[in-house]
């Protein structure tokens, strides 16, 4: 399998360095992820596609809906215009972005550059998020299910899910991938590693809430204050949706009861 990062070139407090695309080249080319429309993604995009037995783009494969990943469809198809645009389907976030979604499901197999993908749903970040396996070698295309030097937010109020998010990460440990290739930050070459310490992080966290809302801390704010009080202040509204993405999850398990927005454990 052949692929090339193109750097989307959108750098920010919750992108970091900014978001990875991947081109797979070939007879078939298609790239994981749409960026954001930066003219110099399309740019770069088009200049690997020249190294390609062909020089159209056939297919963007779109790992969920959220605007890093899925936004600069439009600049994309404007450039290539018979390109697929394809997805897992999210409704709600899907016509934000005004183009025809091809739907994938999980296990499509996609042809992709000069080898097939499976699709992989892997919810919990968001509903429709999707990575992308190659069977062949295990590399798998990760979106924001992990990341690199960083853990990823479930956003608790739109479409995160953390009881999800958990089996995903469960589910990709069963996969035995041999390199994961995230959306953001380099490459990851001992996955078992990374994904058993997303597990303990979570549980740590986890914990951590439990133990504040037993001391009485029983509102989001106080709870956010306790557990993430060391984060920069344009961080803090990550914060707020994991913890509501903890609080949720405990609430399913019935570990903890609200009444008017007041959380005590059970």
């Amino acid at each position: 399998m052949h692929y090339e990062l193109i750097p989307a070139h959108n750098p920010g407090s919750y992108t970091g360095s900014g978001n990875n695309t991947y081109l797979l080249n070939g007879k078939s080319p298609v790239l994981i992820d749409a960026g954001t429309g930066d003219s110099r993604h399309v740019t770069g995009v088009a200049d690997a596609l020249v190294q390609s037995p062909s020089t159209s783009l056939t297919k963007v494969l779109v790992t969920h809906g959220h605007a890093d990943h899925a936004s600069g469809i439009s600049a994309l198809m404007t450039r290539w215009p018979e390109v697929v645009a394809a997805k897992m389907p999210w409704p709600e976030r899907d016509d934000r972005y005004s183009v025809f979604w091809t739907p994938i499901a999980d296990g499509d197999l996609i042809p992709a550059g000069d080898t097939t993908l499976q699709a992989v749903h892997t919810p919990g970040h968001a509903p429709d998020h999707l990575c992308f396996l190659d069977s062949t070698s295990r590399v798998l295309f990760t979106g924001d299910l992990v990341v690199s030097g960083s853990t990823v937010m479930i956003p608790g109020s739109s479409g995160g899910d953390l009881v999800a998010y958990l089996a995903s990460l469960q589910r990709v440990l069963s996969l035995k991938p041999t390199r994961l290739l995230p959306a953001h930050g380099p490459a990851i070459d001992d996955p078992v590693t990374l994904v058993r310490h997303y597990l303990d992080h979570r549980q740590s966290r986890e914990d951590q809430i439990l133990a504040a809302i037993r001391a009485g801390i029983d509102t989001v704010d106080g709870l956010v204050s306790r557990v993430y009080g060391f984060l920069e202040p344009q961080l803090i509204p990550a914060a707020h949706e994991s913890v509501l993405a903890h609080l949720k999850k405990l609430r399913v398990e019935d570990r903890i009861q609200t009444d008017a927005n007041r959380w005590t454990s059970t």
